[in-house]
């Protein structure tokens, strides 16, 4: 009976222990994101290669992060997806390491790319750019924090980040390369067309 006792009362200080973690844990406010003042948000277009034959986009988002906390911590991981018109654009993973102190407010680049090969649904996306049209975007995700003795509490899913992401002027073969870019997603999307429309009759 000995063994059995000592495994119910350590199971039992186990369990008061994660509850006083979680107390503790909630006494954390999550970092607060948004886009940061005079900072312009851009999408850039990729020309095709070989490992993006469609082409694809570079996005830089510029965030004002700040600590509401009365005390220090560490902005430790970022993961979330990023949307283009509300359409899904990329997921992004980021150990990020950030240290902040208590109040403190700082401004990090954020940069997610992708090749519309992976995500024809983005053909109008690419339109919009190589046109030079404003594009909005929502980041999406979770974000962790080391709050040292306070635990490493977790927070989200929640919108992030959204806005207009601006297409910066480009030299003649930049144009060049976005509309190549945007008829070979254009040409892509006829092809696939009939694709689909197979999978569909299929019972």
């Amino acid at each position: 009976m000995r063994p059995r006792l000592i495994v119910a009362v350590l199971s039992l200080l186990a369990l008061e222990a994660c509850a006083e973690l979680n107390k503790l844990g909630a006494l954390v406010q999550p970092p607060r994101f948004e886009q940061a003042p005079g900072q312009r948000s851009e999408i850039r277009l990729l020309g095709p290669s070989s490992g993006r034959p469609l082409g694809g986009a570079g996005v830089r988002l510029w965030a004002k992060v700040s600590n509401p906390n009365a005390f220090g911590l560490t902005l430790g991981t970022l993961k979330g997806t990023l949307y283009l018109e509300d359409a899904r654009a990329a997921d992004a993973d980021f150990p990020l390491g950030l240290p902040l102190a208590a109040r403190q407010e700082t401004v990090v680049p954020i940069d997610i790319s992708f090749s519309f090969s992976d995500l024809p649904g983005l053909g109008g996306v690419a339109r919009r750019a190589a046109s030079r049209q404003p594009l909005a975007y929502r980041l999406d995700g979770t974000i962790g924090v080391d709050a040292g003795p306070l635990g490493q509490p977790v927070f989200g899913p929640m919108t992030l980040l959204q806005g207009e992401a601006a297409v910066p002027a480009v030299s003649s073969n930049g144009a060049d390369r976005a509309e190549h870019t945007s008829r070979a997603l254009a040409i892509g999307a006829i092809r696939m067309q009939p694709l689909v429309m197979r999978l569909r009759a299929q019972p």
